[in-house]
């Protein structure tokens, strides 16, 4: 590189670079989100999301998989960029630009015993408490992004066990997209996708009278890739 080029970049201002993720579970009928208690400041002892800065050696995306390991233990962590946050005074401690990420994961295989090591909190998106930063509109995008995408794509099997009952992913979706579905319609289109498939096992945890058990098989869905279940 030249001596311009060099004072080219040196003569510019550089900034801190952060990635924030959201992370989505689903359980007792709520879509939650994971919070931390900041043990630093600014905002120590308050909620945020958990997030962290880009490294020398990672990308944007390496940087939010690794973030998403550390506090869930999880690998192969199905995620998608929400978007970028560059307000000038997004963050009182410096200019920090960040890109944000939301998670899926199945609740049952995540390691809980993360939660006490980083002052983790799982809380209901509809309940959400005081989150300082951006953190708030980073989630209200990434629902809304979810709410848009799960209608034609088959991302919400992310939050769901890999056996699940029809009443489970009738609600999930029904929690998702704000609004009831008709139960007659919801398993006519649920019966005409091929990719959705019967175990030939029966939940008796859930329901009293004992309910058909599903899976989602990505095989199938690969060779086909149409999916509408609103």
């Amino acid at each position: 590189m030249t001596q311009k080029a060099k004072e080219y970049y040196r003569d510019n201002p550089q900034f801190y670079v952060a990635v924030d993720c959201i992370i989505f579970a689903f359980e007792n009928d709520e879509l939650q989100v994971l919070l931390q208690q900041r043990n630093f400041e600014p905002f120590r002892g308050e909620k945020t999301l958990l997030g962290g800065f880009l490294q020398d050696e990672e990308s944007l995306e390496e940087a939010a998989q690794r973030v998403l390991q550390f506090h869930t233990g999880l690998t192969n962590i199905y995620m998608e960029q929400v978007g970028t946050f560059s307000a000038l005074d997004r963050d009182p401690g410096a200019r920090v630009i960040s890109t944000a990420y939301y998670a899926l994961i199945d609740k049952n295989l995540y390691d809980s015993a993360l939660l006490k090591e980083y002052d983790g909190e799982w809380v209901s998106t509809d309940h959400l408490p005081s989150i300082h930063f951006d953190h708030t509109k980073m989630i209200e995008q990434a629902r809304e992004l979810l709410r848009r995408k799960i209608s034609f794509s088959p991302v919400g099997f992310n939050l769901l066990p890999p056996s699940f009952t029809l009443a489970q992913l009738q609600r999930l979706y029904e929690v998702i997209l704000g609004q009831e579905i008709d139960k007659r319609n919801f398993r006519k289109r649920v019966s005409e996708m091929q990719f959705i498939e019967k175990t030939g096992e029966i939940d008796k945890v859930s329901s009293r009278r004992g309910a058909s058990l599903f899976q989602f098989n990505m095989e199938k869905y690969n060779l086909i890739h149409e999916f509408k279940l609103k």
